[in-house]
Parts: structure tokens; C-alpha cells; sequence
């Protein structure tokens, strides 16, 4: 995969420094109705572990995106599906869980088809699901469609379950049939998520991705920075040093990973992860609605002196 880097667009003001917004948000979100219906089920759900962010419940638009990018400067925003959550075993099952799913995918691609300009749709499955495969293949040849939406977390799966690996596998594999790009929010519920799982990763799961460019997000965490992100990004800083050819079409977006909440430390210890696998690996990112204010969000999370301003113009610009 080659890395493709466009103009930097909006000009944001950090420390008294000029830094460049992205032209392309990697990561953002607009829930379906099909999936706002569910919402309150999903989120009362006592297999939870903790309460749905007011963020995440908010009926917010397609408009309401648009609005934000056009504020930061944004030329485009790669849309996901949260279809996922109509599967997710984190709350009861329901008998028209594949409906929700297709209702909510159609939702997303058909925001695309009407902004193709400005949006660019990624579909999503419960990799582990039965109709997985069945939901992929209804959107083969769909030029609406840019590419598959994964979360792990939500979906419960377990890297370490053999079953389980290769059905993840096979779904990434479908995925390359369909000449789509793979977004995979890869941390797992597991307490001690981190190298394990990423060598299960990179030996059973990315190969059945070919040359389809695979994005991992939150920098193989769920967003801020903690031990077990940090285990998982070195373990593929190591992976990449060993072989850089699994770095090829390899990318890690910094969606919410720089938080308000992130200590100087660990601020400092990513930085150094990110500087051993290279600026060119990792795109911005917000994981909007959840980043608030797009302008805002990009100022305050992309910059800072951890990383230089060449550093942070390589990422800002980066495009798998």
C-alpha cells in the first residue's frame, strides 16, 4: 500500500503555532434510526460493565457532522456503521438482530451515496455472527461502499479462542474479495490484553487481508492511553521491527487516544511507540461525536511536544 498524502487543510492555532487540521477525518460516526431504537435496550443492559456516554446515546445527524467537519476545515470523513451493536452479546439477543444490522448498513451507505464528495461509508458486522458473511457479500460491487468496520470489544470477541480467530479471519478475508478497507477497533474485552494478542493477530488474522489496507483503531487501544495500549502498540512496534513488511498496508489511528485525561507520561510513551513505527503508519482520527467540538478536538489532541510539527504534518496529512 502506498502512502497517499493530501493537502492539510484548516488551520488551527495550538500554543501560539499554526497546526493544520486533517482533510480527512479516519474515523467518525452517525447512529441509524434503527440503531437509536435499540439504544436504550443496549445500554440498560446489565452484561454492561458501565454506562453508555451521553455522546454516544445523542441523536445526532448527518448534519450535525457535516457541520463539524466544515468548521474544522474538513474535506471528508470516513463514516462507520454501528451496526455491529444490533449482534453485540453485551446485551440480550434479538430476533431481528440481521434486519437492524442490514437497516443500519443501509443507513450509512446510503449517507455516502448522497455526499459521496464528503462521506465515505464503511458497512459493519459481528465478525463471529452467522449472517457475517451474508451481510459482506450483499454490498460486493457497491461502489458506495469504501470499506468494513470491526469492533472486538463490542462484539465479544476473543482472539485467543481458536474458533474465533478464524472466523475473524475469514471475515477479513471477504472483506479483500470485496476490495474494501478493513477498520478494526482490535482491543478485546480481556483483562490482560496486549502482545498476546496481537501475535494472534498478526499470525492467524491480518495475512487473510492480502494487500487491503487495514486500519487498527485507537492505536490498538478503545481510545486514551493505559498499560495494556501500550503493551499492544509495542508489540507491533516490535512486529514491524522484526518484518516490516507486515507494515505495508498496516495503519493505527489516533482516534481519542490524546485526552484531556492522558498523563504526561504516557503522552510521552506513545510518542515514542509512534516514533518507532514510523509518523507515515498512523492517521488522524477523532471517533466523533464522542471528540465534541471537531476544531476544538483537533487543536488541543494533535500537537504538543512530544512529537515535532514535521511529525504531526505526517500524520495530519497521512491517508491509507
Amino acid at each position: 500500500m502506498s502512502l497517499r498524502c493530501g493537502a492539510l487543510a484548516g488551520v488551527l492555532l495550538l500554543s501560539g503555532k499554526a497546526w493544520a487540521g486533517p482533510a480527512v477525518d479516519h474515523h467518525m460516526h452517525v447512529h441509524s434510526p434503527a440503531i437509536l431504537d435499540i439504544l436504550p435496550a443496549y445500554c440498560a443492559s446489565p452484561m454492561r460493565k458501565s454506562p453508555c456516554d451521553p455522546r454516544f446515546t445523542a441523536p445526532l445527524t448527518v448534519d450535525d457532522a457535516l457541520k463539524a467537519m466544515d468548521e474544522a476545515g474538513i474535506r471528508k470523513g470516513w463514516l462507520m456503521s454501528t451496526a455491529y451493536l444490533a449482534e453485540s452479546p453485551l446485551a440480550e439477543s434479538r430476533p431481528d438482530a440481521t434486519l437492524v444490522l442490514r437497516k443500519a448498513n443501509d443507513f450509512t451507505v446510503g449517507l455516502a451515496r448522497r455526499r459521496p464528495d464528503r462521506l465515505a461509508a464503511f458497512v459493519s458486522v459481528n465478525p463471529t455472527a452467522p449472517d457475517a458473511l451474508a451481510e459482506i457479500a450483499r454490498w460486493r460491487g457497491d461502489p458506495a461502499v469504501t470499506g468494513l468496520k470491526l469492533h472486538l470489544t463490542n462484539s465479544g470477541v476473543d482472539l485467543r479462542d481458536p474458533e474465533q480467530a478464524t472466523k475473524l479471519a475469514a471475515v477479513f478475508r471477504a472483506a479483500a474479495v470485496n476490495r474494501w478497507t478493513i477498520m478494526i477497533h482490535m482491543r478485546t474485552a480481556a483483562a490482560d490484553y496486549g502482545a498476546r494478542d496481537v501475535g494472534v493477530f498478526l499470525d492467524q488474522v491480518l495475512p487473510a487481508a492480502g494487500d487491503t489496507p487495514v486500519v487498527i483503531a485507537h492505536a490498538a487501544g478503545w481510545g486514551g492511553i493505559d498499560a495494556v495500549t501500550l503493551d499492544a502498540l509495542s508489540a507491533f512496534a516490535d512486529a514491524l521491527g522484526r518484518d516490516p513488511r507486515f507494515g505495508r498496508h498496516l495503519r493505527f489511528d489516533l482516534a481519542q487516544v490524546f485526552t484531556e485525561k492522558t498523563t504526561a507520561e504516557d503522552r510521552t510513551a506513545m510518542a515514542q511507540l509512534i516514533r518507532r513505527i514510523g509518523p507515515d503508519h498512523f492517521v488522524a482520527g477523532s471517533d466523533w461525536p464522542f471528540s465534541g467540538d471537531l476544531k476544538r478536538y483537533y487543536a488541543k489532541a494533535y500537537g504538543g511536544a512530544d512529537l515535532s510539527p514535521t511529525e504531526w504534518a505526517v500524520i495530519l496529512a497521512a491517508q491509507p
